[in-house]
């Protein structure tokens, strides 16, 4: 006999004491039904993928010269070393400059918005995570220089960045977080296409970020499963992936061969299918360019010995932002320079 039955029973004769234990089964019962409820909701909140919110499709009605501002935070390469005595004295980079030009870039982010890129009504803002955000350690030398371990470097830095996020989050109200990975994150020596993702440190970063957030309203993410991630904008869609599946870019041409071969097999590839996009942004090159259709993303880390050692030209630390309006599409653009060499020190 079920307890609801005894209960019935109970009232008929009158039994008080199977009444009080009813009674209290009952209020377990909705105890764990409001904790499966709220856990619920949770998981609903983190999903790996998320619909991106309506206001990044159209313009409020708060002004007729609306824009959204977007930020690329891609290849930052917590936590590797650089000394500045092996790349000629042009550059250092630790985990104490890292949070330096981490925090600096969000606060410059903010100022460009509000004091240079004025006259327009912002309905939030984009901040891109496009992978390459650890060095991880998929080369022995990484391993032997970096600050901490994999894991460690991510207790680390999940604080920092979320930091970086809330106060972007506070100056424009309403921020969506689209994730991709890079190669320098994943677990595995020789990349993978199988389980990419899921199998990326880059991934679970984005995740854990999901969760902390998880009770702000004012921000949504969208972390991929796969190598690239939509971004629907103004009737406008920007494709974010991190560049790595580009090779070559060593010639005269530099970058521009393969990133523009990128970009025409990924647009015909969407485009076969019905998933057009206007334009491609990424990271991996460590070298900010405005292309025509597409945008590479600068670094955190600035010049490394790897290239020193290649020859390559001198690239400050700078990441990406531009304004996205309803009539034009891309419009302004800014490189955000966050090296400050008093602060950091060398």
């Amino acid at each position: 006999m079920t307890k609801i039955s005894e209960g019935l029973q109970a009232a008929e004769y009158g039994d008080r004491e199977l009444i009080k234990e009813l009674r209290h089964a009952l209020k377990l019962a909705d105890e764990r039904t409001a904790r499966l409820e709220r856990e619920l909701g949770v998981l609903s909140k983190i999903g790996t993928r998320s619909t991106p919110p309506k206001w990044l499709r159209s313009p409020s009605k708060r002004g007729s010269h609306n824009a959204m501002p977007f930020l690329m935070l891609s290849d930052l390469h917590l936590d590797e070393v650089v000394e500045p005595d092996e790349v000629g004295g042009v550059n250092a980079y630790n985990r104490d400059i890292a949070r330096l030009r981490l925090a600096e870039t969000a606060r410059k982010f903010v100022k460009v918005c509000r004091d240079y890129w004025t006259g327009v009504a912002y309905d939030g803002a984009v901040v891109c995570l496009g992978g390459d955000i650890f060095s991880g350690d998929i080369h022995d030398e990484l391993s032997q220089t970096n600050e901490d371990t994999m894991l460690g470097s991510l207790d680390y830095w999940i604080d920092e960045v979320a930091a970086a996020l809330s106060l972007i989050v506070d100056e424009f109200g309403k921020v969506h977080v689209p994730v991709v990975v890079g190669n320098h994150g994943r677990s595995t020596r020789k990349p993978r296409s199988k389980l990419r993702a899921r199998d990326n440190f880059d991934w679970f970063l984005g995740r854990a970020l999901a969760r902390m957030f998880r009770d702000d309203d004012r921000v949504t993410f969208d972390v991929s499963d796969s190598a690239d991630c939509a971004i629907p904008v103004y009737g406008h869609t920007i494709m974010l992936t991190h560049g790595d599946q580009a090779s070559g870019g060593a010639g005269i041409g530099g970058i521009w061969p393969p990133i523009m071969r990128l970009d025409a097999r990924k647009r015909q590839r969407y485009e076969a299918v019905g998933q057009g996009y206007d334009m491609l942004i990424m990271g991996h090159w460590h070298q900010l360019v405005y292309g025509k259709n597409f945008i590479v993303n600068g670094s955190l880390k600035g010049m490394d010995e790897y290239a020193a050692i290649n020859n390559f030209g001198f690239e400050p630390a700078a990441q990406a932002a531009w304004l996205m309006t309803p009539e034009h599409g891309r419009t302004w653009t800014a490189p955000i320079l966050p090296t400050n060499r008093d602060a950091e020190g060398w």
